[in-house]
């Protein structure tokens, strides 16, 4: 399910709460591209290819949610900045991303994959 397609319902004993998959998808958004080293967001697929040739909006660029067995699991496609060391990066995303959506949420995520398609120079 991509950003703003879906609606995760959490069950509390006060009531129900649901969190949009855009809100998921911005605050993915906004953690990664804090990280050093991180020059923006890549289109994740060829759907956000169309939509943007389409002169849609992409507020999810780049940020693909899941839910499995109680956990999130989020697909990020980043662009990096040329001469930083990827690993580095990656692991400053995997753990900013994850804590955000834990803090913002209280829902555990299982999995950040990061997908580095772009370097840019500048």
């Amino acid at each position: 399910m991509s950003g703003g397609f879906f609606v995760f319902k959490i069950e509390k004993p006060q009531g129900t709460i649901e969190v949009s998959g855009r809100f998921f998808a911005n605050l993915v958004a906004h953690a990664a591209s804090e990280c050093f080293g991180v020059a923006g967001l890549a289109l994740s697929g060829p759907k956000q290819g169309f939509r943007r040739f389409l002169g849609q909006e992409i507020s999810d660029q780049g940020v693909r949610i899941r839910h499995q067995n109680g956990d999130l699991l989020i697909d990020l496609h980043i662009a990096v900045t040329y001469g930083i060391n990827i690993t580095a990066i990656v692991k400053s995303i995997v753990n900013k991303v994850s804590y955000a959506v834990e803090d913002a949420t209280g829902l555990r995520v299982g999995k950040v994959n990061v997908f580095v398609d772009e370097m840019k120079t500048e």
